[in-house]
């Protein structure tokens, strides 16, 4: 019943907004009030301080309005009580010194006049009141804590473990504290700190990350860990610790609310009031360290441009889309042939960014007289190109449609922005296009190949005019600038369409089996956020020839990937098949961010591929071939004549095997 009671009581006072400041002023003042007169009733008995009740209430009176003074210097009264912390403790200590000092004296000045109405009480009673007031005030705040903790508990809140026993940490703990109902309660934290073991923080034990986890998780019953997000980088990279929670059962959060304004020197420096905690999914836990871009100045060349995106409502497209248009362009022109995802697009622009001019088209870059009509009319100033057919074993099938939509659209968009005068022309290329042993691969390489040919050749005319000028040959004022051509290569990016993440979910939904091509077979993972940062920073600061490659971070066992997606999911009974390689596919992508055969850029995650230079007739002059070769759709020639502009085109599990076993004994020329 007197639990009861509690309950009701404190839930009608936690459920009305915090005190006035005022209110927990004049209570604090109450205490230093009652604290003199204890004080001086403990040291004369009760005949005594009835007789000079008149100078001890004055002096407790005057004692209790001097408090205001370090109430306000250090703002005790601005925190909400129920939500104290050992913040909060300190400014009352800090407080009640400043009090003493001047109620110190005041009494030795009141004593000296003769004062007796604010000197009742003696130096030594003067340390006791404060010393007493301070010790009543910690408690008043521990108590209404205390209280609030009981009153929010909730039999359904899930029981959790902290990772990160320091400032983040604590700022976790303190919100889940502060919810109500609660969502979780705290059993603990988890430090990798050798000084915090076996010690206590807000009530509750810290273990080592050396302890036996399972054990604990098994005894405190622990259902959940939530990650502090100074720890995320290193809970990433700690599979073995991930394993232990994983393997027992346990729902893991993330947490990523801590921005670079409010931690400083890997503390948190403000408080946490707005903590988003997310349960993960594998994408969250693959190992690699958070990237962070200059958007700043990106943002500062593409404001006020007309930008034009092709593929725009493919994964790498549309999320280009959406972070070119939050620099507010003049103008963005988005092309695509799949009609429905760009009718997606074009929703999307009127609700998220109605301010921004944009024209949506439904078309293939591989149609000459379209293209060359929107460039005409639109004149675009950054061209980034992210159309293309990119499923391996799709394209291994149709290598005049890899021709003709990738090399051959390629081409068509690359010419058009140099005829109307394009400022930077940005390709998204991929891993695969190194040494490439597939059809898609050597497309790309084959579009690297003729951008950065072009490049040259216009690089070279523009220094040949640069040299007429200067040596007064010519009075034409020919314009000395041209279309710089980048090229961006990157790896696999996390959820893209038909990538295997989305596969491996849907076959989890369904029971499975998850199918696996190869136990062997690894890949290069990152977040489709952060490859498209990089594009936009690699492809506005490059200066037209380049191929960037990004560091993709550690490569990631499909079949380790298939395995824990299952034990996230919960799933019971699910099996993985192994069901042999595609078409085409590799068992291992080429790192892309070893030093050798790179140079170094102005972003650590990003690097320059040194490459063979080929001439732009002769690139130009294959292309053509190519093209009318593909456009017989004769598939074995097509592919012959892609391995002899590619040398290092070696086709693997493949039909165009056969025309490696040629080419090396000297036939099919």
């Amino acid at each position: 019943m007197i639990k009861s009671f509690i309950k009701k009581i404190s839930s009608w006072y936690f459920s009305k907004n915090v005190l006035p400041y005022w209110v927990i002023l004049l209570a604090d003042s109450t205490i230093v009030f009652l604290s003199s007169v204890f004080i001086y009733w403990i040291a004369n008995r009760s005949q005594i301080t009835f007789d000079n009740r008149d100078s001890v209430l004055y002096t407790a009176l005057t004692y209790a309005v001097l408090s205001w003074i370090g109430a306000k210097t250090f703002r005790t009264y601005s925190g909400v009580l129920r939500f104290s912390s050992f913040v909060d403790l300190m400014k009352l200590l800090y407080a009640n010194t400043l009090n003493l000092v001047i109620a110190l004296a005041v009494c030795l000045v009141g004593k000296w006049q003769g004062w007796e109405f604010v000197s009742a009480l003696s130096p030594l009673g003067t340390v006791l009141v404060f010393l007493l007031a301070t010790m009543l005030m910690w408690a008043s705040r521990i108590m209404v804590k205390m209280v609030y903790d009981a009153a929010i508990s909730d039999a359904k809140a899930m029981r959790v473990l902290i990772y990160g026993a320091m400032s983040g940490g604590v700022g976790i703990a303190k919100y889940i504290r502060s919810q109500s109902p609660a969502r979780f309660e705290l059993c603990g934290f988890i430090s990798d700190s050798p000084k915090m073991k076996n010690m206590k923080l807000m009530g509750v034990m810290v273990y080592s990350v050396d302890d036996d986890l399972a054990a604990v998780i098994k005894k405190e019953r622990i259902e959940a860990v939530l990650v502090s997000p100074l720890k995320i980088d290193e809970f990433r990279q700690n599979q073995k610790l991930q394993d232990v929670f994983i393997d027992a059962g346990c729902k893991i959060f993330l947490s990523h609310e801590a921005s670079e304004a409010n931690v400083k020197n890997g503390e948190i420096v403000e408080e946490m009031d707005n903590i988003q905690l997310k349960e993960v999914s594998v994408e969250d836990l693959l190992p690699r360290n958070e990237i962070r871009v200059d958007m700043k100045s990106v943002g500062e060349q593409l404001q006020g441009k007309r930008i034009l995106i092709t593929g725009a409502a493919g994964s790498i497209g549309s999320e280009i889309v959406r972070q070119v248009a939050k620099f507010k362009p003049a103008k963005m022109m988005l092309i695509d042939q799949a009609e429905t995802p760009q009718h997606d697009i074009r929703l999307m622009m009127a609700k998220d960014f109605p301010d921004v001019p944009c024209e949506v088209v439904v078309a293939s870059i591989d149609r000459r007289t379209r293209m060359e009509n929107i460039f005409n009319q639109f004149k675009p100033e950054y061209v980034f190109h992210a159309a293309a057919y990119k499923h391996v074993p799709m394209m291994e099938d149709n290598p005049s449609e890899a021709v003709i939509n990738n090399i051959y659209g390629t081409k068509i968009i690359a010419d058009l922005s140099v005829k109307v005068g394009v400022k930077k022309f940005v390709m998204i290329s991929t891993d695969k296009a190194v040494n490439p042993t597939n059809v898609m691969g050597c497309s790309k390489r084959i579009c690297e190949i003729y951008v950065q040919s072009l490049d040259r050749k216009l690089k070279l005319e523009a220094l040949e005019n640069r040299k007429k000028q200067v040596a007064g040959r010519t009075g034409s004022k020919e314009r000395l600038d041209y279309t710089q051509f980048v090229t961006t290569r990157f790896g696999n990016v996390l959820g893209s369409n038909g990538s295997v993440i989305p596969l491996f979910k849907e076959q989890i939904k369904n029971g499975g089996p998850v199918t696996v091509t190869d136990e062997r077979i690894v890949r290069f993972f990152m977040l489709i956020p952060e490859a498209c940062k990089l594009v936009l920073e690699a492809g506005t600061k490059g200066n037209g020839g380049e191929i960037f490659v990004f560091d993709m971070g550690k490569p990631v066992k499909i079949a380790d990937l298939a395995k824990r997606m299952i034990a996230l999911s919960g799933a019971k009974n699910v099996k993985i098949e192994f069901t042999g390689l595609r078409e085409g596919e590799k068992l291992y992508e080429e790192v892309l961010n070893e030093m050798e055969g790179t140079k170094p850029t102005f972003h650590e995650k990003i690097r320059i591929a040194q490459v063979r230079e080929y001439d732009y007739d002769e690139v130009n002059q294959a292309i053509e071939q190519l093209v009318e070769t593909a456009k017989k759709y004769e598939n074995m020639e097509t592919v012959r004549k892609m391995k002899e502009m590619v040398p290092e085109y070696k086709s693997n599990n493949s039909v165009y095997e056969q025309l490696d076993a040629e080419i090396s004994a000297g036939g099919g020329q």
